[in-house]
């Protein structure tokens, strides 16, 4: 994906069904979020390496796109960001006792409103298949703004955790659907 091409805002956001043939789609759009990240000084949450060149972070994302619903957000048929939904959270958030979808990998082009478009579909998603609990982990360090985000898309925060030997804060959020 050529992260130079500008996308307006304004323009219709479509989603649709992602899959394994969308892995590179998925890399590429993290590794623009990386580097925007990087831009602005916020290492903290995913680091300064992007995700195609990382063993760990490829394992991951072609298990979260071959195990979940994963999703991708388009504007004029380019890429600009990306959602998956599953059953529950990764290995290091406690699951809950009723049941949940999950958002894994949420990436999107910064000033798009793709994120916000994902998450609403997200909800959608939840909702259809009769389930109304929505959850959602992210990095809850430096300057906040993402907890933030969820929290303007009708996310309420349930729990902090620490992750990655203790060095990595986290937030888990919920929303009713």
């Amino acid at each position: 994906m050529d992260s130079h091409i500008a996308i307006r805002p304004a323009g219709h956001i479509a989603i649709r069904p992602a899959g394994t043939d969308d892995i590179p789609t998925v890399l590429a759009l993290f590794d623009e979020a990386v580097a925007w990240l990087v831009s602005q000084g916020r290492t903290g949450q995913w680091g300064d390496t992007p995700w195609s060149t990382n063993p760990k972070t490829i394992a991951l994302v072609e298990k979260y796109l071959t195990t979940g619903s994963a999703w991708i957000a388009e504007i004029g048929g380019l890429p600009v960001g990306t959602l998956t939904l599953t059953d529950g959270p990764g290995p290091y958030i406690a699951p809950v006792e009723e049941p949940e979808r999950y958002v894994h990998l949420l990436a999107s082009r910064h000033g798009t409103g793709a994120g916000a478009a994902l998450l609403a579909h997200a909800a959608q998603e939840t909702r259809s298949q009769g389930i109304s609990l929505l959850r959602v982990d992210c990095y809850a360090g430096g300057d906040g703004k993402l907890v933030a985000f969820y929290e303007r898309n009708g996310f309420t925060r349930t729990e902090a955790f620490v992750e990655q030997n203790g060095t990595w804060p986290g937030q888990i959020l919920a929303r009713r659907v």
